[in-house]
Order: C-alpha cells, then structure tokens, then sequence
C-alpha cells in the first residue's frame, strides 16, 4: 500500500477538554476537568492505518470546582504537577469497532505508562471518546483509601480540531 501523507489537524486549545468523574469521600461524585490540549491529531476514517495521535493535556489546570482540593489534587498527595506537569496518551493503533473507533495506545500520567483503549467517535471535527482508568495503576493518591477517594474514573475527551 503507497503511503499517504495525512493532513494534520490542528487542535482548537479554547474547545477541548478532558473531563472526569470519581467517587469522593464515599458518598458522591467528583466531576473536574482539565483544560490545555495540545498535540498531534492525524485521523482520517479512510486511512486508519496512517492515523495517529500524540495528545497531552496540561496537568496544572485540574479544576473541580473547588480550590482548596484542586489544590490539593496538584499536590504530591495525588497528580504532583510540579514534577509531572502534563498527562498525555500516544496512539499505538486505531480501529473500527461496532459503530465507532477505537485507539489504543500509551497514556503516561504521574510518571507512569500504561496501555489504554479509547472507544470514540469522530465527527464535525470533534473527537469524543470515554475510558475507565484506575488511579492506582497510575500511583495516584494512593495514601488514599477507596471510601475517601474512589479507585475508579471515567474520564472522557471532547477534542476538536480545525481542518
């Protein structure tokens, strides 16, 4: 197969946004999101095999709403932004899967690499995925017990580019 050279997409910084949800103080939720995403987005539906991905988004911006724990959420207890001031996910590779894509690859987040699949859709120059990641794997928070702080969070990403 001749090689084809993708047009990079750029990422639009003011529209894209990670979000996330996890269990706090063993009672109710905790939505934050952060904010800052930059990267290379490549994604063609005909040319999965020549699309990627190489996204991080900047640490510092968690927000939940709440300073005082966003605060303490930056600190070495739980994301330690000073030292690890970015997460960011590099596609391996991209699928189709049921009505929708898939791509899985390395997410490094607090120093740590794991391999993710990230179910999305793409459509209206708008990525829109949602994953399960578990903050121990990532040794995130883990003074923490699950009835303060829950082991599991949806995150979902809306990224949208400009073509």
């Amino acid at each position: 197969m001749p090689f084809t050279a993708l047009m990079a997409q750029t990422i639009d910084t003011n529209a894209s946004v990670v979000t996330f949800k996890i269990t706090g103080g063993g009672f109710f939720k905790v939505n934050g999101d952060f904010t800052g995403m930059q990267g290379d987005f490549n994604f063609d539906e005909n040319d999965l095999e020549n699309s990627s991905f190489n996204i991080c988004i900047d640490a510092t911006t968690i927000d939940t709403n709440n300073e005082k724990r966003d605060n303490h959420l930056k600190s070495d207890d739980f994301f330690n932004v000073e030292k690890y001031p970015e997460i960011c996910f590099k596609s391996t590779n991209i699928t189709t899967k049921d009505n929708h894509y898939a791509t899985t690859g390395e997410l490094t987040m607090h120093g740590i690499t794991k391999t993710v699949e990230i179910p999305f859709t793409f459509s209206n120059n708008t990525f829109k995925g949602t994953f399960q990641v578990l903050r121990l794997d990532y040794n995130i928070g883990e003074d923490f017990g699950s009835f303060r702080v829950g082991h599991e969070a949806e995150v979902s990403i809306n990224c949208v580019v400009k073509q």
